[in-house]
């Protein structure tokens, strides 16, 4: 039974997602990376290959998200493709005629425009973590509540004060400033989603024409409050898939199977028994030119088996 692995690795959360080659997702995985992306993907492969069937063979493996390098180093991936194509890719196997995607995350956010199926046009911000899952993880924790009851509080709001969002600095000082004049958390966090929404639009939307079907994903996605915002600021209803947390991964996964059946070629997966073995990283500058490039370097035991980073091919090396 031939199996196709899709790995995002992210800076806040990774995702797995096995599909068959029918595109069925057999089994998916979303937990959190805690800054240690070496011991969580060898952890979620041990979960995948516990919960597949005894006749599964891994036919192509896709990775994606910041630490996709890296992690195709550490199991050997036959595709390694950036977050918008395979969002793009994972998206469109649900929702075929999609045409706009917001992806939320936990350290970044991006708008993807699509037409006939083609990514057209799309933008990213990794600068400010404003409405972010992050900042929305710190305002729960911030005030006393779990992250999974942030939606469900916000939808019960029936007049959203209005929150500054363009900066996290300055949306929790308002938000601090409206709970000492005594509004209500509900009405707090409902203007929190609408300045999350609102900031969204008026930045990475700016320009682009956004179209029906609009598909939300990312863990983001899981905020009722949130997506309620989107649908009345776009004044649109909004697709959030099913499996809209691992989407990049389900891309990945996808990207994998295409390029193994359109080459023929055996897949590059080393196998699960990676999940066993020691991995440490490093990194040095370059000073071969002006650039000064830092290189990332990955060792199994003594070997190197990867090093990537520089803006010239002189140190790259994927095992």
């Amino acid at each position: 039974m031939d199996i196709f692995l899709g790995i995002d690795v992210g800076s806040v959360t990774t995702k797995f997602a096995a599909l068959d080659k029918a595109g069925n997702i057999l089994h998916s995985l979303y937990t959190r990376t805690h800054g240690r992306p070496i011991q969580v993907v060898q952890q979620g492969l041990k979960e995948v290959v516990s919960v597949l069937p005894a006749d599964a063979c891994i036919a192509g493996v896709g990775t994606t998200g910041s630490a996709r390098y890296l992690t195709s180093t550490l199991v050997g991936a036959d595709v390694v493709k950036n977050e918008i194509t395979c969002h793009a890719v994972g998206a469109s196997s649900f929702v075929p005629d999609v045409q706009t995607i917001l992806e939320i995350g936990g350290q970044d956010s991006k708008i993807i425009i699509l037409r006939d199926g083609v990514v057209t046009d799309f933008a990213m911000n990794t600068v400010c973590a404003a409405g972010t899952g992050s900042f929305l993880d710190q305002q729960a924790a911030r005030l006393s509540m779990r992250i999974e009851d942030f939606g469900p509080l916000a939808l019960k709001s029936k007049s959203a004060v209005r929150i500054a969002g363009r900066c996290t600095v300055f949306a929790e000082s308002d938000m601090i400033h409206k709970q000492q004049v005594g509004h209500k958390v509900e009405d707090i966090l409902y203007g929190l989603c609408e300045a999350l929404a609102r900031n969204f639009i008026n930045n990475l939307g700016l320009g682009k024409e956004i179209l029906p079907p609009i598909v939300f994903q990312g863990g983001v996605a899981t905020n009722d409050g949130v997506v309620r915002a989107f649908e009345a600021t776009l004044n649109a209803q909004i697709v959030v898939p099913p499996n809209h947390k691992t989407m990049g991964a389900i891309g990945a996964a996808l990207l994998a199977q295409e390029h193994v059946e359109l080459t023929g070629e055996a897949t590059r997966f080393k196998g699960f028994a990676v999940s066993e073995m020691e991995y440490s990283t490093s990194s040095f500058e370059c000073k071969s030119c002006s650039n000064l490039c830092e290189i990332i370097q990955i060792k199994a035991g003594k070997q190197i088996i990867g090093r990537w980073g520089g803006r010239c091919d002189k140190w790259d090396m994927i095992d």
